[in-house]
């Protein structure tokens, strides 16, 4: 179990708020807005209604205590800015905050914060890219470089060995693991044999990912 700090309870914030519960993390939910934060409070480990680009409120958060800090805050870029200089300031071990441009993200990261999100652009790739091919199934960015795919087997390859397509070698992917009915296979070996229905995690060069899954429309 993580304690997260999350500041910032629009759409967003209330969304990430719920999953990190449900991954059983003890969650602390702030804003500056009363209507908000009341009809939420009942979740949570504990709600505050504060303005958080006042530091003395921050201060009496207990910053260094918390695991991460996550700014979620989209619609008030400036007091994003403040927030999350504060936060390092205040010894936070680490915080990320969300972005809706590049030059946000410059912003923040010269301010201090570890790691910027971008929601609506990470959505928007991941539903431009599964638009783009019925094969991909999910996908997550690690970098600017490398992902991770989750993509429905390609019916060439059903019948035929690990070992012989050999995806390594020959097309610059590692497979990770394969989803096959309700079955996850961790541990794959050359005589795995791939059936039609399988969904392979894949890892590797994005873009030789994404040409390769472009050449199987």
């Amino acid at each position: 179990m993580r304690s997260i700090l999350l500041i910032g309870m629009g759409k967003f914030g209330v969304t990430l708020g719920e999953q990190l519960l449900k991954m059983g993390n003890e969650v602390m939910i702030v804003d500056k807005r009363e209507e908000i934060i009341n009809p939420l409070a009942h979740r949570y480990a504990n709600a505050l209604i504060a303005n958080c680009t006042i530091v003395e409120n921050l201060k009496a958060m207990d910053i260094p205590s918390f695991d991460a800090c996550i700014v979620a805050i989209g619609d008030d870029f400036q007091s994003s800015l403040e927030i999350t200089s504060n936060l390092k300031d205040l010894g936070a071990k680490r915080v990320i905050s969300r972005a809706s441009t590049e030059i946000q993200r410059k912003f923040l990261l010269r301010e201090g914060a570890d790691e910027v999100i971008y929601p609506d652009r990470d959505l928007a790739e991941k539903l431009a890219v599964r638009l783009n091919s019925s094969n991909v199934i999910n996908f997550i960015d690690l970098d600017s470089r490398y992902s991770i795919f989750e993509i429905a087997c390609p019916g060439k390859w059903a019948g035929k060995k690990l070992a012989d397509i050999n995806p390594r070698k020959k097309l610059g992917m590692n497979i990770l693991t394969v989803k096959k009915d309700d079955e996850i296979i961790t541990s794959l070996d050359g005589e795995y044999v791939f059936g039609t229905g399988d969904q392979l995690v894949v890892f590797g060069d994005t873009e030789t990912i994404l040409k390769f899954i472009n050449r199987l429309k």
